[in-house]
């Protein structure tokens, strides 16, 4: 594939952002796991609640980066014409830089209790979780997405012409702008301003951002594999559909306890118990295009992220999401490590690794790279793939024993019972954060430097396995539709004991008599279980799918190894 528009190009700096604002955001993670197991690092220089808002609001940042690369990449191509207003684009870009640096500075000064109060309202920081930034930083942001929507409509053709993928990426791009309205005003009432704020970091989240991620995911796959648009496009419909009938009113799991009424309860644990029926939608859909008609495997690097965003999508937002959305379980879990586990592999698995596929699909066709050596792309897929199935192993299994010690035996969290108790896992955080490190930095290097390394000759061996000529094992044997449904299953079946594991905190034996053995139980089962099996398909679709692209190769390689022997 070559660049047909050259609009396209304005993607790269997008993608190059995304990359340096990923690798901060990291550093910042590694910094607070190292707080979690001494919290005396960097105390009174790098609080833990300015570093904890530093890292969420990059990780805002560089996934945006990410979705707004990959929109124009692909824009040019839906519509079959160059960007409108590539001046506005540029724009765009300095100033998400502009919005990068100043949250960097306004956000530390949390530490010192400056919110820049003025007219009734925070113009450098707020402190709402998520919604950090102040008002000044979020009036930018909404000029920024304005932007992006303006240029994505006006360049799209009339919309009596558009498809389902027109109409993914432009009810996305218009929604994203209008969601963050709701952050742009500050109420009194806690309740209150917790209500509007989850209308922005929900229905961005579990909405608009779900949108923009279906749409994506099934163009990159209509591009990778030639799947006919049209099934594709009926997939992306049916899948929007799924996640605004359920997320809509599914945002009510947030309104358990900040003092709404209590019919929340119901009717949140009701349609929260729906959202997972588009992740499994998409879930089926990358395998049906996957395998739709037997191409090999060309870009892995690229694929290899999109099984990612989709695998993790479903295990973070789709079964550990369901497993503390219900009243009788989000009681416990709410506000413990249960919730990060969730939020990490939701945000990051889901929305970033889409935002790094797309980068490794179109970076080499913009730097005209047609052959170039994938195993670094593989590792740093692999090591961050590890690394944060860990860490949310860390945080689910470290949240079961904060919850029994912390709302069980009503320990002390300051007095040191809890941090005790907690105290492997807290061990293990950093350690995985360092896998998981190692693998961003091995990504970032592999993406800034790809194309400016030394090419791979043409017809060697890019994916790593020019000795693997041979048929293929047992383990990379075709992936039938019967043993994906048989992974997804097991995946769900772990994600049964891992909800009845929160859910026997109600059992009297546990809750009076103050027994932890049946939550622990089910908890040791259920996060090693869940995430064993996510490594173990991945690894088994992935193997099948590389079994493709070395039978597909095989007969340049061997064109190639006699000349090299």
């Amino acid at each position: 594939m070559q660049i047909e528009y050259q609009t396209q190009r304005l993607s790269m700096r997008f993608f190059m952002l995304m990359l340096v604002l990923f690798i901060i955001q990291v550093g910042y993670g590694l910094l607070l796991a190292t707080q979690q197991v001494d919290p005396t690092v960097l105390a009174g220089t790098v609080n833990f609640n300015v570093a904890r808002a530093e890292h969420l609001n990059l990780g805002i940042l560089w996934i945006l980066c990410g979705f707004i690369g990959a929109i124009l990449f692909v824009g040019p191509l839906l519509a079959k014409r160059e960007m409108v207003a590539p001046w506005l684009i540029k724009l765009l870009f300095y100033a998400l830089i502009v919005i990068a640096l100043w949250n960097f500075f306004t956000l530390r000064l949390a530490q010192v209790g400056i919110a820049g109060w003025w007219q009734g309202q925070p113009w450098l920081q707020q402190g709402l979780e998520y919604l950090e930034a102040g008002r000044i930083a979020g009036v930018l942001v909404l000029v920024g997405f304005a932007i992006l929507a303006f240029v994505v409509l006006r360049t799209f053709p009339p919309v009596r012409q558009w498809n389902e993928i027109h109409w993914g990426l432009g009810l996305g791009v218009s929604a994203l702008m209008a969601v963050w309205v709701f952050g742009l005003f500050y109420v009194e009432r806690l309740d209150l301003q917790e209500y509007f704020r989850w209308f922005v970091v929900h229905y961005w989240v579990e909405g608009v951002w779900e949108v923009i991620h279906i749409t994506l995911v099934g163009f990159l796959l209509v591009l990778m594999f030639k799947v006919d648009i049209k099934s594709v496009g009926f997939a992306v419909f049916w899948g929007v559909m799924l996640v605004w009938l359920s997320g809509l009113i599914g945002n009510a799991h947030h309104y358990f306890w900040i003092g709404t009424p209590e019919f929340w309860q119901f009717w949140g644990s009701l349609f929260s118990a729906l959202e997972p029926l588009p992740l499994v939608f998409c879930f089926w859909h990358i395998y049906l295009d996957a395998h739709v008609n037997k191409r090999p495997l060309e870009n892995a690097p690229a694929f290899y992220f999109i099984l990612g965003s989709v695998v993790l999508e479903q295990i973070g937002a789709g079964i550990l999401g369901f497993s503390m959305t219900f009243a009788l379980t989000n009681v416990w879990s709410h506000g413990t490590w249960v919730t990060p586990g969730h939020g990490h592999l939701a945000l990051f698995g889901t929305f970033g690794m889409l935002g790094i596929a797309a980068a490794y699909f179109a970076v080499p066709i913009m730097r005209k790279v047609t052959n170039y050596d994938q195993r670094l792309g593989k590792l740093g897929f692999w090591l961050v793939l590890t690394g944060m199935l860990g860490m949310a192993f860390a945080f689910n299994v470290g949240g079961t024993v904060q919850i029994y010690v912390y709302r069980i035996l009503g320990l002390d969290w300051f007095g040191g019972d809890v941090a005790r108790a907690m105290g492997v896992f807290k061990l293990l955080l950093p350690l995985f954060g360092v896998v998981f490190t190692i693998g961003a930095l091995v990504v970032a290097y592999d993406l800034i430097t790809l194309g400016r390394r030394v090419s791979v000759p043409a017809g060697a061996d890019v994916h790593g396995a020019s000795a693997d000529i041979h048929p293929a094992t047992r383990w990379g044997r075709p992936l039938s539709g019967f043993e994906a449904g048989i992974w997804l299953l097991m995946m769900w079946v772990f994600g049964a004991i891992i909800t009845l594991s929160l859910l026997s905190f109600n059992l009297p034996r546990v809750r009076v008599a103050g027994d932890p053995t049946l939550p622990y139980l089910l908890a040791g089962v259920g996060y090693p279980g869940l995430m064993l099996v996510t490594l173990l398909f991945v690894w088994r679709f992935l193997a099948s799918m590389e079994a493709r692209a070395n039978v597909a190769s095989t007969p340049s390689l061997l064109r190639v190894l006699p000349a090299q022997a």
